[in-house]
């Protein structure tokens, strides 16, 4: 698009206007840089709607005749009553519901209990993939949870479990847990009990030689730590397996018991 001679010399007026403004920023101290970082986005998206902008003769005169056209129009534009707060805020919450969409997608993703060549084969790999997905977050939240609780030499082990347990379903910490133990089998700060464990849940087919596996180990922390972790895990696991099993017992209607056989009446 040309500009006429008055936008082309408004143009180079507000864009030396910001030139001024910008090496005068250069020279304060950072807080105050700042103090109007705001200042200065608005002054620059000003100058590149100007660019774009044709003005009548008189609009831009009348702009002209300022001796700082860009101050002039930023003045006003923070006098209006505009929308952008309110799409900050849907900005926040939008982003905290897609988060917490994924979230709740990657805790309801099943298990998947098979090799990435078997999803290939079967047509599955979207299930393989997010189910791996989830596991390296589950990964990720054990880690965390123990980094978190841990001070003074000492694991709150039921505040890190319960953390990962709100979080996370019960079979893929279990999964966690037991494939981080596997691959630290030779590690003498895990105990027998947890070996032993370990090695009644199952796991992929390739569990031994999957990529996916070595990287789904917990080494973010100490295997001790690990092995306190995973034996409180154990306990709570199987204390919310005997609750759920108890709720569910009552929620059963009792069985009703047969109805005696009515006696038969003598024959006269």
């Amino acid at each position: 698009m040309k500009f006429n001679d008055l936008n082309a010399a408004l143009y180079e007026k507000i864009s030396a206007e910001q030139d001024k403004y910008r090496d005068w920023l250069k020279s304060q101290p950072s807080a105050e840089v700042l103090n109007h970082a705001y200042e200065y986005t608005v002054r620059e998206d000003i100058v590149m709607a100007m660019e774009q902008l044709e003005l009548t003769d008189v609009q831009a005169q009348a702009l002209l005749d300022s001796r700082s056209p860009l101050a002039d129009v930023y003045r006003y534009f923070e006098k209006l009553e505009t929308g952008y707060m309110d799409v900050i805020r849907d900005s926040i919450e939008n982003r905290a519901n897609d988060v917490c969409r994924v979230q709740e997608d990657l805790r309801s993703a099943p298990l998947y209990p098979h090799s990435a060549a078997y999803a290939s084969e079967h047509g599955e790999l979207t299930q393989y993939q997010l189910s791996y997905q989830a596991n390296s977050a589950c990964k990720e939240a054990i880690e965390q949870a123990i980094g978190a609780h841990y001070a003074e030499n000492r694991l709150d082990t039921e505040a890190a479990v319960k953390d990962v347990l709100q979080k996370h379903e019960p079979e893929r910490v279990q999964f966690i847990l037991a494939n981080t133990i596997r691959h630290k089998d030779s590690d003498g700060r895990i105990s027998h009990d947890n070996k032993a464990w370990a090695k009644t849940i199952p796991m992929p087919e390739d569990s031994g030689a999957s990529r996916h596996c070595a990287y789904l180990v917990v080494d973010g922390v100490n295997p001790g730590l690990t092995d306190l972790f995973t034996r409180q895990a154990r306990k709570a696991m199987q204390e919310q397996q005997k609750s759920s099993v108890l709720q569910k017992l009552k929620q059963e209607p009792p069985a009703r018991k047969p109805a005696a056989p009515k006696k038969r009446e003598p024959e006269r």
